[in-house]
């Protein structure tokens, strides 16, 4: 999906998602990235859950921090993703 999604994403009481886009959501599966807030401070995260039993429990969060981290970030990926 590409567009705000309304559905509550499952994470931590101490993180209040501002906006989230979902990435993909399968039965098993679901990844999102999610603008949050927590303890007063904001930062991006994108976040992988899996489905066990009913509950979705976190496997990966990787947090963004500031545009700088970004940049690197996007910059590495955009050089090996052309190589795919």
């Amino acid at each position: 999906m590409t567009e705000l999604d309304e559905e509550e994403l499952p994470v931590h009481e101490t993180v209040k998602v501002i906006e989230h886009v979902t990435l993909y959501k399968t039965d098993k599966w679901w990844a999102a990235v999610a603008l949050c807030e927590s303890f007063g401070r904001r930062d991006v995260s994108l976040y992988q859950w899996q489905n066990r039993q009913g509950v979705w429990k976190r496997q990966n969060k990787w947090r963004i921090k500031n545009q700088a981290e970004w940049v690197a970030v996007k910059d590495a990926v955009e050089q090996l993703v052309s190589k795919i």
